[in-house]
């Protein structure tokens, strides 16, 4: 039996750092190389997991506090084969604590950069695992599917599913179901207690993005 040809292995990261924030259009630092967005609920572990993508701590903002990140954050990641990615923290959804005409503020700057910035590869949409997929989370992929972009048309959505380790193991394979059911596509797991599933998502992530050669093994199609 032939063995089945092995991942390329990643690219260290040598450095992480925040570039920028923004709280409205005029602030957005100038679209340069190659961007991923991630976008979710408040409190879906988003800090958390572009913390642990980015082998730091705390370089993206934590909170207990739902709605707490109130700008678009730019952070620069350079690797060893000297390739540059950016990654874009949103604010989370589901401002229960903001008032009407803030959330209006919001939603538009976060509207406007989905659709209009010509840098923007992926956006990633983060999911609680023991949730599955929420109206706002609909929304949002219904948005990036029908709405014309400016910008860049090809715009791919990859859905994560968080807080794995939550859940216990007998559940996880009908909850992952469900939520790639509802989703209508791919869904990768993700737990910060786990390297594996990070290196994975960083697989998926440079190979929709372009960052692996085309001669890349095991690397499928984007979704």
């Amino acid at each position: 039996m032939t063995a089945s040809p092995k991942a390329r292995p990643l690219p260290r990261i040598t450095d992480a750092r925040f570039v920028a924030g923004a709280t409205h259009e005029s602030q957005l630092p100038p679209p340069t190389g190659v961007e991923i967005a991630f976008a979710g609920r408040s409190n879906v572990g988003k800090s958390s997991l572009m913390n642990h993508l980015m082998g730091r701590r705390n370089l993206v903002r934590t909170s207990s506090t739902p709605g707490c990140t109130r700008q678009i954050s730019f952070f620069e990641v350079a690797f060893t084969d000297e390739s540059l990615v950016t990654l874009v923290d949103l604010p989370g959804y589901g401002y229960a604590r903001r008032s009407k005409t803030e959330r209006a503020q919001w939603a538009g700057l976060i509207e406007g950069y989905l659709l209009g910035r010509p840098t923007l590869s992926v956006v990633c949409l983060l999911v609680d695992f023991r949730r599955g997929l929420e109206a706002d989370d609909e929304d949002l992929l219904k948005m990036l599917a029908e709405q014309p972009r400016v910008a860049r048309p090809e715009l791919q959505t990859l859905v994560v599913a968080t807080k794995l380790d939550k859940v216990a193991q007998a559940q996880r394979k009908p909850a992952m179901a469900k939520v790639g059911k509802a989703a209508g596509r791919k869904v990768l797991p993700f737990s910060i207690k786990d390297q594996q599933m990070a290196d994975e998502l960083w697989r998926e992530l440079r190979r929709r993005t372009g960052l692996f050669l085309p001669a890349e093994p095991n690397a499928a199609p984007p979704l």
